[in-house]
């Protein structure tokens, strides 16, 4: 393939895989290289790009594993006819909440890469302190997370601070727990690393600072204050000492577009980079996915998986212990708001299922026709008519971290009239009623969170995103676009965004693109925005906002968020109990 430059790459350090993905300045993608770690590795016992202890509810990934994928991608990119030489940037996009701990040989190792001597596996075998990288799957600091969320007085003050409460994944509680099993190992760490700085310190040949969004998911960075928060810092580093953690983790550049330097002479050499080729801070995977598209502030991104995940991009910082903030990864004065739900996909087959079932087709050539139908034939909230009672609940095969409840299912009427809820399977058509019930449900949950966050697109229109982008496998279906236009408005529409797996990877080499040719003050989303062809990627596939609708489903929040409550009070009591 002939391709003009300048290039940029911008690579996707995930669970399963390595890619790599290359864009011109039209962002036009003219080359893709997937490593995947169980098929194409070797000398590695992993399933699913990762090794666990269940005994200890550890799940973590040998780093040695990425060397071999990233010059396995390169060499897969050479053989496609890419001409290294005409890239100009790189950037990355790594699994969030990862750490990679270096050894005191590491700068040495990283500086001294040679084409002569073999491949990055083979001459950074000895720069880690230790091997395995901890994987946000992993579930082993309990207690390290309970300690975390006390050290500022609670729960809600840890997430004002840092944009969320102690999380398992978090790299500020796996690195406290890291420090207390290996304690000899912890003390020979020189430095550690996020999985997006390991990837940037690897193409420059010494170790790289974290990226200004990704050290928010750490547990450890106060966002009001740009800095590391000394409590939580002096916290995590024990009786090591604050400043020898300092020294660990290192200083962050406020610009998301930081020139890092030029690439180490290792790839000049082995694969044709120029000289002058720019390193850019990579970002975690969430947000470099809200980079896969121009998403001005207010806009929503809602993946709809097996999970479900709420991303938005806002000028408004209002954390709560059930969200997750972060610095946006490239304009300043913006934060990226996440929401995460186990239950998604996996919730609504169930129901998809049980009417299927109802309907004596237990193996339709269309699985969701009849879903689809009759959650389109049941009227909002199963409100037959204005004065019937709201029909809402909570619908989870799994148990779910927002809110916080054992798996489970809770079905209530609402009388919006009088604010009186009551638990109930009385007037419910089971399972026929539950098809809307569960899209509500989720597109519910969305709303109360993200509310406060929106603005206003023009006089006279409540504040609501601007557009819902919907992406996943659920993306597809038009009944959940239908709804979801009904609950979260969109005063632009809803749309059906179709980059397939690769969001992470373009996002990074969108990264790379601003980063290297704004002018002066020009924004991330002025200059993709410029160049990004929507109708490439977009499809609008319903209508947002409907005055009549928005508002029956602004007073259905107040229900739901009061169901919640309801529910998780009896949930502590039958815990206690």
């Amino acid at each position: 393939m002939s391709s003009q430059g300048p290039l940029y790459i911008g690579f996707d350090l995930s669970t399963q895989q390595l890619k790599g993905l290359v864009v011109n300045s039209s962002l036009k993608v003219l080359y893709v290289s997937i490593f995947d770690f169980d098929a194409d590795s070797h000398g590695f016992p992993i399933k699913k790009g990762v090794l666990t202890n269940e005994a200890e509810h550890e799940v973590f990934a040998p780093v040695a594993l990425w060397l071999q994928a990233l010059d396995g991608v390169l060499a897969g990119l050479a053989k496609q006819g890419l001409d290294f030489g005409l890239v100009r940037g790189i950037s990355g996009a790594g699994q969030q909440h990862g750490s990679v701990y270096w050894g005191a040989d590491a700068e040495a190792l990283l500086k001294g890469l040679d084409k002569g001597k073999g491949g990055l596996e083979e001459q950074l075998s000895g720069a880690f302190s230790h091997p395995y990288s901890p994987n946000w799957q992993d579930s082993s600091t309990q207690r390290e997370c309970d300690e975390f969320d006390e050290v500022l007085g609670g729960v809600e003050e840890l997430a004002r601070v840092s944009g969320s409460r102690a999380h398992h994944r978090f790299t500020g509680p796996q690195i406290l727990r890291f420090s207390r099993k290996y304690p000899d190992v912890y003390k020979k760490t020189s430095r550690i690393s996020l999985v997006s700085s390991f990837l940037a310190s690897l193409f420059l040949g010494h170790v790289a600072p974290f990226d200004i969004s990704d050290v928010c998911g750490m547990n450890l960075w106060n966002i009001h204050d740009g800095a590391y928060d000394e409590e939580l810092v002096k916290f995590c580093a024990g009786s090591f000492g604050v400043e020898d953690l300092k020294r660990k983790l290192g200083d962050v550049p406020e610009d998301g577009g930081h020139d890092l330097g030029k690439v180490h002479r290792y790839y000049v050499d082995r694969y044709g980079f120029s000289p002058d080729c720019t390193v850019i801070p990579s970002t975690g995977d969430n947000p470099a996915t809200i980079l896969a598209l121009p998403l001005r502030p207010s806009d929503a991104m809602v993946s709809l998986g097996t999970s479900t995940t709420f991303l938005m991009s806002t000028p408004s910082y209002k954390p709560d212990p059930a969200t997750h903030f972060f610095n946006h990864p490239t304009t300043p004065g913006l934060y990226m708001f996440m929401l995460c739900y186990k239950n998604g996909g996996l919730a609504r087959e169930q129901i998809r299922d049980a009417v299927n079932e109802k309907k004596g087709d237990k193996n339709p050539s269309n699985p969701w026709e009849n879903f689809d139908k009759v959650a389109l034939q049941t009227a909002p909230l199963g409100q037959k008519t204005g004065s019937d009672p709201m029909k809402m609940g909570l619908f989870f095969p799994r148990p779910e971290i927002v809110p916080n409840l054992r798996s489970g299912q809770w079905r209530f009427n609402y009388n919006p009239t009088d604010g009186t809820l009551t638990e109930t399977e009385n007037g419910w058509d089971g399972p026929l009623d539950e098809a809307r019930a569960i899209i509500e449900s989720q597109l519910l949950s969305l709303r109360l969170r993200s509310r406060g966050l929106t603005q206003s697109p023009k006089e006279g229109i409540p504040a609501q995103p601007r557009r819902v982008y919907l992406v996943g496998g659920g993306s597809k279906n038009k009944t959940i676009a239908k709804i979801a236009g009904e609950i979260l408005g969109g005063s632009d529409g809803v749309y059906k965004l179709e980059i397939g797996d690769n969001a992470c990877a373009l996002g990074a080499a969108y990264k790379a693109v601003w980063a290297l040719e704004r002018t002066g003050g020009q924004t991330f989303e002025d200059l993709i925005g410029q160049r990004w062809h929507e109708e490439e990627f977009i499809e609008k596939i319903a209508d947002g906002y409907q005055k009549e609708a928005f508002e029956r489903y602004g007073k259905a929040v107040e229900g739901f968020e009061k169901m919640e409550l309801e529910v998780l009070k009896h949930a502590a009591k039958k815990d206690r109990s």
